[in-house]
């Protein structure tokens, strides 16, 4: 009853809050007549309208007409402006019965007085250029001296998260350039939280179709958010970072020191960080004071630390951007990370069969170590016949131990098992990957001939050490019996996968307004698995013959296809796109004569319909198909029983999957109002969908799962987002939503099982920002996640969590700020031994600047003041016949005391 009332609540709440916005009261058109003293329409007057619910801006037309859209308010002021003119100002009232209201003619008089040279600039806050949106800043009420983190902030349609991630609209930003060209590697964090936003004149939002489809000149891929930063005439030549130290209770400690130089687009940066204290790398700490992780949207308001397990990471990066000569740019990107993770926890899983149930608890300790090297550079040139040839090298490697001991107790109706697993992974892996692009210029507009080549490799080493002991109490028999059961296992495997991809493209104008593509395209991947088990128990320590492998598999794809691009201007475009697709899967184990293949031919038609209409509305529609290869797990043709208890045996005869994506988009936004809304919608159905197969005997705790390929498989998605001020620009309004529905299929003992599964997730924020030195967020969140499954029998779990939160922050003057937050969390329907926690989180934290420009700040923070985070790791899984949860420690309550120091330098100024 109280997550029905919840539910209620939050839906009256979002339902309100639109309403409020949007039909606050009806809207209208108003229109008028600007002339000069001899009765000609003036051109280019600016005017402006403000109500008590808008505030717009306009110039009048080439015949003195202006027109305002979606006027809301009742007493309208409209002003009238234009060098050389005196100022003219009118009240007046608004029918509220009629639509469109006309504004009497306005006559403008010359001005006579003589002033000095007087400069009027009128800056617009928002401009929509196609795929480009355009924020001028200086149309904003930024802080002074903030970063450009703050910035955003503040910047309508922006979500920044506490781990710095940044959303626009609902979708992740991706990367980051600056004057057009790549930023630090396209490092994100490198940029917000290291800029000062008073060295930014302008962000722009650009959706990225990838370097492929901008060489093609063809927009027929899903585009990416990145933000372009526009830097300030006078601040092209910057040398800027940050510096910070902190101590704090329980050995919390933070460190980390960044340079940075940017040169008319060269660039120079120098990171290192370390920390233990699960702050993202780069950071001094999100603004509302916290150090916390967020993963996506659906936890925006939520103040616990979101990453499981106490973590120490050190981070070290170098990159730069230059250019060699007129016609060549050569970038670089070097990162090292270590990251040292401990985590404890206790899980439950119920796999439930036709006439038995099996109940797994567990209690863990994991220890892994981890270090990752990645190195990249991009090579781009522009040759004298303007062909242009992109080259992007990439190396990595990896290495890691990781430490696992798990205590475990299994049972079903008359059998149970006691005892303790050790698992030691010793890994490493390297990496390459070689991507070129080539690009053939011809005179004539629009024809261009594209090639690309793309090749990929992977080596994996693990040496793996296990040990297993269970005592089974067996009270199947009439006298109980009990017995015992040792493994000791040393597995050392290497998989090697290699992989390439090349494509060609022909692109050809096809009448007025259209491009015609012919495309090739070969994809071809290797695996090749060496996998051998030795039995130390054994007598002789000697080779486990029956659990070795040695396979090799192979992929491949060719499409061949034709695209169609229509786009007769900036309101319509649509592409159709149609593939024939061969695929041959073929595995073959060394020493068996048996060969596993597969081959099908695929017909993979594509079609995106954009069109805008009104200025405001947006709608899309689309289909995609796409063949999905089954990854190594599922082929292995081998019996793995590192886990005697689940025991994993591959599928060599799998099939490649085959998706089916319709998808339908709409969106309204309107730049003078700052609102946006989208709504989308998304069916997807998969036709020979990959699933597990579980089988287990009544009278026995083990389970042995393979893979199996199956018809039935589909997802039902829709979301929304909603965001605008309200009452007036000092509050802001953003409401999203999302329902997932899942048809998922599994077999459990031979017999095919169906899992409907719902996601619901509602979430409201509303912020109200006083002035620059005064913010404050309020937020509610609910969540529900639904599963009814038909095997062994028909049952129905729902599991449900409420979040409230508030959090605020201000200056007590120009020097000290505080700032505390606090969010409270409900669960309901889950095990509630795992979960019986309703954490109550609260951060607090007041800060001091100093020196000049408060380029110095000292802050003092708590975090976790109820000590209640360190044990709220939830969470719940529901997969075929399994039922899955647990909860694992996080980062409790400390203190600390820090110092950041942000560095400038300019160049000096000429005299």
């Amino acid at each position: 009853m109280r997550s029905q009332i919840l539910i209620v609540l939050i839906h009256v709440l979002s339902l309100f809050s639109i309403a409020s916005a949007f039909a606050q009261t009806p809207s209208r058109t108003v229109e008028g007549l600007v002339v000069d003293s001899t009765g000609l329409g003036l051109k280019g007057v600016s005017v402006r309208l403000v109500s008590s619910l808008d505030s717009m801006t306009t110039s009048t037309n080439k015949d003195g007409f202006y027109t305002f859209n979606n006027v809301q308010g009742k007493n309208l002021h409209i002003t009238y402006s234009m060098l050389g003119f005196q100022i003219v100002s009118r009240s007046v009232s608004a029918n509220p019965f009629i639509n469109q209201q006309f504004i009497p003619q306005v006559t403008m008089q010359t001005q006579t007085t003589l002033i000095p040279e007087v400069r009027v600039v009128r800056v617009i806050p928002i401009i929509e250029r196609g795929d480009t949106i355009q924020f001028n800043l200086k149309g904003f009420d930024i802080p002074p001296n903030s970063l450009l983190e703050a910035a955003l902030r503040q910047l309508p349609g922006f979500q920044v998260l506490r781990d710095g991630t940044t959303f626009y609209n609902g979708e992740p930003i991706k990367g980051v350039k600056v004057d057009g060209k790549l930023f630090f590697g396209g490092d994100l964090l490198t940029a917000t939280q290291n800029l000062p936003s008073n060295f930014v004149r302008q962000i722009e939002v650009i959706n990225d179709y990838g370097e492929l489809a901008a060489a093609k000149g063809i927009k027929d891929t899903k585009p990416e958010k990145i933000i372009n930063i526009v830097l300030e005439d006078d601040k092209k030549q910057i040398i800027f970072g940050n510096a910070t130290a902190g101590a704090g209770t329980l050995d919390r400690y933070i460190a980390s020191l960044g340079i940075n130089r940017y040169d008319n687009g060269r660039q120079l940066s120098i990171i290192g960080s370390m920390n233990n204290t699960n702050t993202n790398l780069f950071s001094f700490g999100s603004p509302d004071g916290s150090n916390s992780r967020s993963a996506d949207l659906t936890d925006v308001g939520d103040f616990s630390d979101q990453a499981d397990g106490l973590n120490r990471v050190s981070n070290f990066n170098l990159s730069f951007v230059d250019t060699i000569g007129s016609r060549m740019s050569i970038s670089g990107v070097y990162n090292y990370q270590n990251k040292q993770n401990k985590t404890e926890g206790s899980s439950l899983m119920t796999s439930s069969y036709s006439d038995y149930k099996i109940n797994k608890r567990e209690n863990f300790f994991s220890k892994t170590d981890d270090n990752i090297h990645r190195l990249q550079l991009n090579f781009k040139a522009k040759f004298k016949n303007n062909d242009e040839l992109s080259i992007r090298p990439e190396l990595g490697y990896s290495y890691g131990v990781n430490r696992i001991f798990k205590e475990s107790a299994l049972s079903n109706r008359k059998i149970r098992d006691v005892g303790h697993r050790q698992d030691t992974t010793n890994s490493s892996t390297p990496t390459a990957t070689l991507e070129m692009i080539y690009s053939k210029h011809f005179e004539k507009k629009g024809r261009r001939l594209v090639g690309l080549f793309k090749y990929n490799y992977q080596s994996t080493t693990k040496d793996d050490f296990i040990l297993e002991n269970f005592i089974s109490y067996d009270s199947t028999t009439t006298e109980p019996t009990i017995r015992r059961f040792q493994q000791r296992q040393y597995v050392d495997s290497k998989n090697d996968m290699s992989g390439i991809n090349a494509s060609i493209s022909y692109v050809e104008p096809f009448f007025e307004n259209s491009l015609l593509e012919v495309k090739h395209d070969m994809e071809i991947n290797r695996i090749e698995a060496r996998r051998l088990v030795y039995d130390p128990l054994s007598l002789d320590g000697g080779l486990v013959d029956s659990l070795g492998l040695d396979y090799a598999y192979e992929f491949k794809s060719f499409k061949t296809g034709l695209n169609y691009q229509y786009e007769p201007n900036k309101r319509f475009r649509v592409n159709m796109d149609f593939t024939v697709q061969p695929v041959m899967l073929q595995g073959r184990v060394q020493g068996d004569t048996t060969l596993y293949d597969y081959d099908n031919v695929n017909l993979v038609p594509s079609t995106t319909i954009r069109y805008k209409f009104k200025n405001d509305y947006e709608v899309l529609f689309s289909y995609l198909g796409m063949t999905i290869q089954p990854n190594f797990l599922h082929i292995s043709p081998v019996r793995n029983t590192t886990n005697s208890r689940n025991i994993i045996v591959g599928n060599p005869s799998l099939k490649a999957e085959f998706s089916n994506k319709f998808a339908a988009s709409l969106s309204k936004f309107i730049p003078n109002r700052m609102q946006y809304f989208q709504t989308d919608l998304s069916y997807t159905f998969i036709s020979n969908k990959i699933v597990g197969s579980k089988f287990s005997l009544a009278n026995e705790t083990i389970q042995q799962t393979t893979f199996e390929n199956t018809d039935g498989y589909y997802e039902l998605k829709w979301g929304y987002q909603f965001d605008s001020p309200i009452f007036n620009d000092d509050f802001s309004l953003n409401i999203l939503g999302n329902l997932d529905y899942y048809n998922n299929l599994s077999f459990v003992n031979h017999e095919q099982s169906t899992t409907k599964q719902l996601l619901y997730n509602q979430n409201l924020q509303l912020r109200y920002n006083w002035s620059e030195y005064f913010e404050s967020v309020f937020n509610t969140n609910y969540f529900l996640n639904r599963a009814v499954y038909d095997l062994p029998y028909k049952n129905e779990i729902a599991a449900h969590s409420f979040l409230l939160s508030l959090a605020g922050r201000g200056y007590i003057n120009d020097q000290w700020m505080l700032g505390a937050e606090m969010s409270q969390k409900f669960y309901d329907g889950y095990v509630r031994e795992l979960s019986d926690v309703n954490p109550t989180i609260i951060n607090t934290y007041v800060q001091y600047s100093f020196l000049k420009n408060r380029l110095a700040t000292v802050r003092l923070q708590c975090n976790d003041l109820m000590d209640q985070n360190k044990n709220v790791g939830v969470l719940t899984e529901y997969v075929g016949n399994d039922v899955f949860e647990s909860r694992n420690n996080r980062l409790g309550r400390y203190f600390m005391l820090s110092l950041n120091l942000r560095l400038q330098s300019f160049p000096k100024k000429q005299r």
